[in-house]
Order: C-alpha cells, then sequence, then structure tokens
C-alpha cells in the first residue's frame, strides 16, 4: 500500500477545524428530519453501520450534521444494525428520499461496492466514510489507519519489546483491520523474524464486538497457561473484552494493551493504568470533515475538487482520492490534551484514580 501525502496534513488543515457537536439523535428520529437553513437543494444520506456504537451518535453524526446544516443542506440517515444485506437497501433508500450525496460506513466493504458504484452511476456522488470501500470513484475519507497500527504497536513494543504478544483485530470484512495490522508490522516485524516477539494467538473479531473479543483473548490465555505479555488491541471496544478477560486472572493492570478512537471508558483505563494506549481520532474533525466534502460534492460531483484531497494507491490497487487526518496517541502521560479538547471531563476520565500518580487528575 503507497500513500502519498504531499502536505495532505495542511491540505487538510484548511478545511477542517473540530466542530462542535449538535445534540445528537437517533436515527429513526432524524430520518427525514430537515435543517434550519436548507437553502440549497442539498439533501446528505447517511448510511451507518451498527449506529449503536458509542462514537457514531456521540461524535461523528452531530459533527456531520452540524456541516451539512451550515452548508444549507438537510440531514438524513439510517442504520443497517451490522447487517450487509441490510446497508444496501439502505443506500437505495436514502436516494429515494432524496439524497444528492450519500455518506457510507461500511459494514462490509466489498458486500456494499454494488450499491455504492449504482448510486455513482446514477450521479450521486459517494463518500466512504472511516471505512475503505474499493471504488475510485467514491471519495474515501478517513484517519491514516496504517499509522494508527503503527502507533498502537509502537506503545505497546516500547514496554515488551521481547515476549509473548496476542493480536485482536477487527472485522474481518473491514479494511481498517488490516490496514492497522500493516502499519503495525513495520513496528515488530523484524522482533518477530528474529524471534524476540512471539504471537502466541491473532485473530480476526466479529463487528469488532468486545464480547468476542473477551473470549478470544480467553481463549488465548488458557492456550497459553496466562503466558502472554503483550495485547495489542485494535480498538478501544475490544480493549475493554480483553481487560476484561485479564482482570479475570488477575493480570489487568500488569501487561500492555492497546486501543482507538478515544472512547471514555477506555481513557479511564489508560488514567487508571489498565490500558496503555488509545489512539485518538478526533471523530468531530473526521464529521466536519465529511459534511463539508458532502455539501461540497452537491455543487460540484467532481470529487477531486474537494478541498484537501490527495491520491491513495489502495489494497486493491485503485487510485483512490482520499482525505486523510492525523490521529494523536493518548497515553498516561499526555491525557491533558484529550481534556484541553473537551472530549472528556475531568471526573469521568479520573472515576477511581488515584489523583497523585496520574497528573492530568490532580
Amino acid at each position: 500500500m503507497a500513500i502519498r501525502k504531499l502536505a495532505a496534513i495542511a491540505g487538510v488543515a484548511a478545511v477542517i477545524v473540530a466542530a462542535c457537536g449538535s445534540s445528537s439523535t437517533s436515527p429513526a428520529a432524524s430520518a427525514g428530519a430537515s435543517g434550519g437553513a436548507a437553502a440549497t437543494d442539498c439533501t446528505v444520506g447517511v448510511s451507518w453501520n451498527n449506529y449503536a456504537e458509542e462514537r457514531w451518535a456521540k461524535w461523528d453524526e452531530p459533527a456531520i450534521k452540524a456541516a451539512i446544516e451550515a452548508g444549507g443542506g438537510k440531514y438524513i440517515n439510517n442504520d443497517a444494525k451490522s447487517s450487509a444485506e441490510t446497508q444496501a437497501s439502505n443506500v437505495e433508500n436514502l436516494i429515494s428520499q432524496g439524497a444528492k450525496v450519500v455518506i457510507v460506513l461500511a459494514q462490509d466493504g466489498t458486500a456494499i461496492k454494488p450499491a455504492v458504484a449504482s448510486a455513482i452511476q446514477n450521479g450521486v456522488p459517494v463518500i466512504a466514510y472511516d471505512r475503505l470501500i474499493e471504488d475510485p470513484k467514491a471519495l474515501y475519507i478517513t484517519f491514516d489507519n496504517k499509522l494508527v497500527g503503527k502507533m498502537q504497536a509502537q506503545s505497546v513494543f516500547d514496554l515488551v519489546p521481547k515476549g509473548n504478544w496476542a493480536i485482536i483485530k477487527g472485522n474481518k470484512a473491514d479494511a481498517n483491520a488490516d490496514f492497522l495490522r500493516a502499519g503495525g508490522e513495520e513496528v515488530i516485524g523484524a522482533a518477530v523474524k528474529s524471534g524476540d516477539i512471539k504471537i502466541v494467538g491473532e485473530t480476526y473479531t466479529d463487528n469488532w464486538d468486545p464480547k468476542n473479543a473477551q473470549t478470544e483473548m480467553e481463549q488465548i490465555l488458557t492456550a497459553n497457561n496466562n503466558k502472554v505479555d503483550a495485547v495489542w488491541s485494535e480498538n478501544d471496544g475490544m480493549a475493554g473484552g480483553v481487560v476484561a478477560a485479564l482482570a479475570a486472572q488477575g493480570m489487568d493492570g500488569k501487561i500492555p494493551v492497546s486501543g482507538q478512537d478515544g472512547d471514555q471508558a477506555a481513557l479511564n483505563r489508560v488514567a487508571l493504568g489498565t490500558q496503555t494506549v488509545s489512539v485518538w481520532k478526533d471523530a468531530r474533525a473526521l464529521g466536519k470533515a465529511a459534511g463539508d466534502a458532502a455539501i461540497q460534492l452537491c455543487k460540484d460531483k467532481d470529487i477531486k475538487k474537494v478541498p484537501g484531497v490527495v491520491q491513495f494507491t489502495s489494497p486493491g490497487n485503485n487510485d483512490m482520492t482520499s482525505i486523510f487526518l492525523t490521529p494523536i496517541p493518548v497515553k498516561q502521560d499526555n491525557l491533558n490534551v484529550v481534556l484541553d479538547a473537551g472530549w472528556i471531563t475531568k471526573d469521568k476520565l479520573c472515576q477511581g484514580v488515584d489523583a497523585t500518580k496520574v497528573a492530568a487528575c490532580k
């Protein structure tokens, strides 16, 4: 995979500022609800893969909706509830409701391709949101997920450069799981090859489900008589499942565990010391980028004219037009980053924490 950023951060910075989210509404309640300033004929539909996941309702949706309405557009959405089949029909439903642009958070990047191709062929631009859809005519907006994986692995590797590692990957149908793994491989590959690191368990996790991750971790611990020195978990929800499995064996806080997304529970675990890092992707910035891009595509369907885009050669060897945002690894020593950004309140971050040991909680 080759990513040719060429000043991508500077280009993105010109159009992306962390958005102040409006209060979130449920997909059922907000579907068909109009913004107060729909001066342009720009209805934007969002197809969520699973709206129940914490970050979509709390951060991404309010930022997307605010950007669309600030641009004079109207926001509609629906929820596939983790069903690839449902999502395909949901895209068609959004267009039937009048969507001029569709933002798709893909449940399955391959299964959704026919629906995306059909939308584009019928003159409706598509934004692949956060997750890759291998269609070069779609605009791909995401954080640099390969870099996220690199940051996760590096944070764990700094503490355990030798030993037994478990790797809990995300959903196999989501390209991000492999992007993350590829980024981390750049960190641990040589150590694995030399034998310094032994991977004693590695698995994909259906739907990035924390319960599945907990079961997987329990199985890895059992198979290795608890001889696991580090866990590279690809997101915060799964990290929660991992920590639960470790806690049952009295191992929580004793071995490094990674994650991403800046979930409140995960950031609290970082403060408590049971999770090593949460690579923070400010979803408000991602949502604003997508909302702004959607308004631009209502005016001009050429995805290459959206401000801040760069070209990206995908794993499927497609030349994608993309916007990449830069993540931040959050550990105990820089928890003030998320506090200062208003991402989490101090009481939630520091619940149960010994304030004398964590600077952000003093």
